[in-house]
C-alpha cells in the first residue's frame, strides 16, 4: 500500500475483556470514572474512526451494550477468556472490516485522538506502528494492518506465546519515538488504570480538566 494512502478504511478494536484482578469484585471497564464507563471514555475518544468493535468476555456483553447506549459499535466475544491478548486481539481484527485498526486497551481513558491518528499515517505502508514509551512497546495503543495483525496473533498463540509482543517479531512495524509522541498525544494517553486509587487520581485529573 502506498504509504500516502488516504483511502484506507480505519477501524478500533477496544479491548475489555481482562479480568481487572487488582480492582476488587467490580469489573473495572464498567466502573464509572467521573460519571461515565471507563469503556466508554476510550470508545468515545476513538468514535471518529469507521468502524468500533469491543473484544470482551460473554458475561460482559449485556453490560458493554448499556455502556455504549447509543454509539454505534460491535462486540465480539473472546472465544478463550483465559488465553490472554493475543485471543482477544485475533477475535477483535477478524470482526473488523477495515484495513488498519487501532487497539487500545480500554482501561486507557486519556487515550489522545490525535495521537492515534499519528499512529494510522506512520503505519501506512507498514504492517504496525507501535509506540515505545518509558523504555516499553505499547502494544495496546497502536495501530496495526488488521489482517497481518491477526494472522500474527493466531500464529504466536499456536507456538504457546501469550504477549502481544510476541507477535510484532512478524510484522513489518515502525516504532514511534518518545520524541514523536511528545510532539502528538498528552503526557498522560499511555495511562492505565488498574485499581480504586489511579481510578480516583483520574477523576481528579478529568475535574482539573473541565475547570481549566
Amino acid at each position: 500500500m502506498d504509504s500516502q494512502d488516504t483511502s484506507a478504511r480505519r477501524g478500533a478494536l477496544v479491548l475489555a475483556g481482562g479480568h481487572s484482578t487488582r480492582f476488587g469484585e467490580r469489573d473495572k471497564v464498567l466502573a464509572e470514572l467521573a460519571g461515565v464507563p471507563l469503556v466508554r471514555r476510550v470508545a468515545e475518544r476513538l468514535a471518529a474512526l469507521d468502524e468500533i468493535v469491543v473484544s470482551c468476555r460473554a458475561d460482559q456483553t449485556a453490560a458493554i451494550e448499556r455502556a455504549l447506549s447509543g454509539m454505534e459499535f460491535r462486540y465480539v466475544e473472546d472465544p478463550d477468556p483465559d488465553g490472554g491478548p493475543l485471543v482477544g486481539v485475533r477475535a477483535g481484527l477478524r470482526a473488523l472490516g477495515t484495513d488498519y485498526a487501532a487497539v487500545v486497551a480500554a482501561d486507557m481513558p486519556f487515550v489522545d485522538p490525535e495521537l492515534v491518528a499519528f499512529l494510522f499515517a506512520r503505519a501506512a505502508g507498514h504492517d504496525a506502528a507501535v509506540p515505545r514509551y518509558d523504555g516499553w512497546l505499547q502494544p495496546t495503543q497502536a495501530v496495526y494492518r488488521t489482517n497481518a495483525m491477526a494472522d500474527a496473533c493466531a500464529v504466536a498463540f499456536s507456538c504457546g506465546e501469550r504477549e502481544l509482543r510476541a507477535a510484532l517479531d512478524a510484522l513489518d512495524h515502525v516504532v514511534v519515538t518518545a520524541e514523536e509522541i511528545q510532539k502528538h498525544a498528552d503526557s498522560r494517553t499511555f495511562t492505565n488504570l488498574n485499581t480504586r486509587r489511579e481510578f480516583a487520581a483520574a477523576e481528579r485529573a478529568l475535574e482539573t480538566d473541565d475547570c481549566s
